[in-house]
This record gives C-alpha cells, sequence and structure tokens, in this order.
C-alpha cells in the first residue's frame, strides 16, 4: 500500500489509557509498516469535559511511549468554522434539516417508547417540516438512509452489515452551535485524507452512522479496522478496578515504556509464538491480518515478567539513569558523598535479576546509596545478638589489613575466623548481611562488600557491633 494515513483521535477527557496508548501503538505501526503518515488529532469538542491538562497527559504519554506523530496535534475546537460551513452544505443539498425538538420532549419521547418497548430514536418529526430559519433553539440533523444495508468490510472483523431502517438522523450541529462527534469525525479523516479508521472496536456502532455521511459530501469512504477490546481478569472491560490503567501511572510505577508497548502489541496482534519484540521487528512484522477479532485479556502478571526482562537486558548505564527518580525520591543525590563502589551502574547488575519494576529495583539499591543504613529492627533483634558481636568484630579487624575487597582476599579471613569460633558459614553470613545492609535480603556478601567498598564496610560492622554493646 502507499499513501497510507491514519490517525490517532483521543478525547481529553481524562487520562490516556492503556486501550487508547494500544489503538495508537496499532495506528502507528501501520502507518511505519507502510511507510505512511501517523496523524494525531484532539477530539475536543466536549466543552463541559475537555480539559488542556487532558491535553497535556495525552501528549506526554504518547511521547513516553515513544509514538511519534508525523501531523498535529490537531484540535476539532480550531476547526469549528469548517465543520459549520459542511453542516451547512448538507442543509443546502437538502440532505440536513432543523429540528426544533427541545430536550424535554426528547427524552419524554425516548422513556415513553422505552415503556411500549420501541426502539429508542428520533422519531423524525422535524424532518419534512421544511424550516429554514428556526426562530428557537434548533439542532441540525443529518437526513440518515432510512432503507437498505450499510455494508463496511472491516479489516479485522470482516463484512459486517447494518440495516439503515434502525438508523437515527443523527444531530450533526447542536443547538449551541457546535459539532457532533459523528459529524466532525467523517470531516477531518475526509479532509485530512486519512485511509484507515484503525480503532477501538466500541466504535463498530458509529460506523453506519458515519458511512452515509461520508457519501453525502462526495467524499472517499475510508476503510475500517475495528480492533478487540481489552478486558480484565473478570472479562469485563478494563478499568481502574483491574489496576492502573493510566500509561503514566506505568512510569510511576517503574515500567519501561518499551516492555509496556511490547506488552501492548500481543494484546489482540501475534507473530507466531514470538513474545518479545524490538521495535524495529514490530514494524516489520506487524500486519491487521494478524490481529485476532476477540477480546483481550490484560494480564499484570505478564506485563511485570515482560518488564523483568527488560530490565534484565538494558544496558547498565541506562538503566541507572531511568531508576534515578526512583532513588531521589529515597533521599538519593545523584553528586552526593554517598555512592556505591564504581557508581551506580555497577549495582545494577547485582539486583536486576530480582527486580521487576525500577521501584523494586529501587530498594534493592537502597543500601548502597544511604549512610547510615537503615536498620530492620526485627531482622536485628534476631541476627545482631550478644553472641555474634565478637566474631563481626575479629573479621573487621583483619580485613582492614586489606588493600582490597576481592573474593580471593576475604575468603581465607571469613574461613579462618570461623573456625577460631567454631561457627558455620550459616550462623555468620545473615548476621554479616544484616549488619552490612540492614536487611536480611540483598545480593552476595562478597558483591555487597565490593559496592559499599573497604571503608563503609568496616564503618557499618562497627556500627553493629557497638548497637550490640561491644
Amino acid at each position: 500500500m502507499t499513501d497510507v494515513r491514519v490517525r490517532f483521535a483521543p478525547s481529553p477527557t481524562g487520562y490516556l489509557h492503556i486501550g487508547g496508548v494500544r489503538t495508537a501503538l496499532f495506528n502507528w505501526l501501520f502507518a511505519r509498516h507502510h511507510g505512511g503518515t501517523f496523524v494525531l488529532r484532539i477530539e475536543d469538542t466536549d466543552r463541559d469535559r475537555s480539559t488542556d491538562e487532558a491535553i497535556d497527559a495525552i501528549l506526554e504519554g504518547l511521547r513516553w511511549t515513544g509514538l511519534d506523530w508525523d501531523e498535529g496535534p490537531f484540535r476539532q475546537t480550531d476547526r469549528l468554522d469548517l465543520y459549520r460551513e459542511k453542516s451547512q452544505q448538507l442543509f443546502d443539498q437538502g440532505k440536513a434539516y432543523w429540528c426544533v425538538c427541545t430536550p424535554e420532549e426528547l427524552e419524554l419521547r425516548r422513556k415513553e417508547a422505552q415503556a411500549k418497548g420501541e426502539s429508542i430514536k428520533y422519531d423524525g418529526r422535524c424532518r419534512d417540516l421544511g424550516i429554514t430559519k428556526p426562530a428557537q433553539p434548533a439542532a441540525l440533523r443529518f437526513k440518515s438512509p432510512q432503507e437498505g444495508q450499510t455494508v463496511v468490510d472491516d479489516l479485522i472483523k470482516g463484512k459486517i452489515v447494518f440495516e439503515n431502517t434502525v438508523l437515527d438522523d443523527l444531530i450533526i450541529l447542536r443547538s449551541n452551535n457546535y459539532p457532533t462527534y459523528n459529524f466532525s469525525v467523517v470531516i477531518d479523516d475526509a479532509l485530512m485524507g486519512i485511509t484507515h479508521v484503525i480503532r477501538g472496536d466500541d466504535h463498530v456502532n458509529n460506523t453506519p452512522r458515519q458511512v452515509p455521511m461520508f457519501e453525502a459530501l462526495g467524499y472517499q469512504v475510508p476503510h475500517f479496522a475495528h480492533l478487540p477490546m481489552i478486558l480484565g481478569s473478570d472479562k469485563a472491560r478494563l478499568s481502574k478496578r483491574h489496576g492502573a490503567t493510566s500509561v503514566l501511572a506505568y512510569q510511576e510505577m517503574g515500567y519501561l515504556p518499551e516492555a509496556l508497548v511490547n506488552y501492548l502489541v500481543r494484546l489482540g496482534w501475534s507473530h507466531g509464538d514470538q513474545e518479545i519484540f524490538t521495535i524495529q521487528e514490530m514494524i516489520e512484522k506487524f500486519s491487521l491480518k494478524n490481529v485476532q477479532s476477540s477480546a483481550a485479556v490484560f494480564n499484570p502478571e505478564k506485563l511485570q515478567w515482560l518488564n523483568a526482562e527488560y530490565l534484565k537486558q538494558g544496558d547498565p548505564r541506562v538503566m541507572a539513569e531511568l531508576l534515578v527518580p526512583f532513588l531521589e525520591k529515597h533521599g538519593y543525590d545523584p553528586k552526593g558523598a554517598v555512592q556505591p563502589q564504581g557508581g551506580l551502574e555497577a549495582v545494577i547488575p547485582h539486583v536486576r535479576e530480582r527486580a521487576t519494576t525500577f521501584l523494586e529495583m529501587a530498594d534493592w539499591v537502597l543500601p548502597f546509596i544511604s549512610e547510615p543504613v537503615t536498620m530492620d529492627e526485627e531482622a536485628a533483634m534476631k541476627f545482631l545478638t550478644p553472641a555474634i558481636a565478637p566474631t563481626l568484630k575479629k573479621f573487621a579487624e583483619r580485613l582492614s589489613g586489606l588493600a582490597g575487597l576481592s573474593k580471593e582476599e576475604v575468603d581465607p579471613i571469613i574461613q579462618a575466623v570461623l573456625e577460631e569460633d567454631g561457627l558455620k558459614m550459616g550462623k555468620f553470613a545473615q548476621p554479616l548481611r544484616v549488619a552490612l545492609t540492614g536487611r536480611t535480603f540483598s545480593p552476595g556478601i562478597h558483591e555487597v562488600m565490593q559496592l559499599l567498598g573497604k571503608e563503609r564496610v568496616l564503618l557499618r560492622i562497627a556500627q553493629a557491633v557497638s548497637r550490640m554493646g561491644f
């Protein structure tokens, strides 16, 4: 395909959620695969709910995930005159009409129809009144086809047939002179040259309403592809109760954007059994033919596993830079005096095998960036007992004579001290770990000592011995 043009068109009425990012991703991949254009459009005509803060959050979320756009962001509120011009065109051609029914009247008729079990749609009573200049508040309605069928060859769902008898004469211009969604989206998609409308399948029912508008205005109807919905583990539509759904919330929880994008591309699309893709592989392999038509289930544990894989594979220097904001919340100063030996990047290889997010990784790193170490009182009470104090003190005294803390230098000292005091390593390792890190879990003892450095190792053992009264 040539000249492919797709768009992502969020409404700025809240945060950019996971479903929205997945829709943006599939559009972006389709455009990149075909060498096409990815357009960003902000559908902000809902003035009661749209906010500039939400727009900023959408842009920030897309930038974080790496989904760069080629054109835009366009705002519908900058194009209001265009929508009004096109609605007037439809009226002048006899394809739209003024409706003077009040909201109260419409609501009453809806309730009456509902009580009778009849179709709840506008009854068309203003359709043939020929109102040209309404003297009262009025909305402009599109004359939808009343018979026949609207057929859509959906690129994911296949052929979908809609009976035109169920279609409303939709309002295209409200009484406040603002366009409605179904009308403005048609104008925008047509005039922006959108060739493929790739969106969530909650928009399927909008399609038979929009296709006749394209045709009435003489526009080329784009290809439609409706993506499967994303459900929670309980098979209900994904919502806040299933965990964080805002893309920026995942940034705050310590996920890598590459991992989130990789996870989202597999929610509804596959390429054999492959699970982990580089961005370039996604672009090369992506096809709407491999997008499933059934709903996808969001699995937080799978996302966490995937993020852990990316943490393991990442460049330690890059991982260290990304970790800094999470450590700063604990008081870490990248330019401060308390640093691991070899810098923060030296710690990464020793902790990332144990972490699934940057939040977890930050917790593993804390003993190496704080002084004095934060002591887990329960661990101290259990392992830093008076009985072990002499052994720890003797160990520290002999360490002080070493030039370095390599395993080859330290192991003989440990063995000698244990033999002299009649201890097994199991009785010594955990008290030493608690003394050095303040907790019962850490990388290996040798790695801990090398990352702390000789001076800090001796200081921490001395502090532990002191708290035991020695």
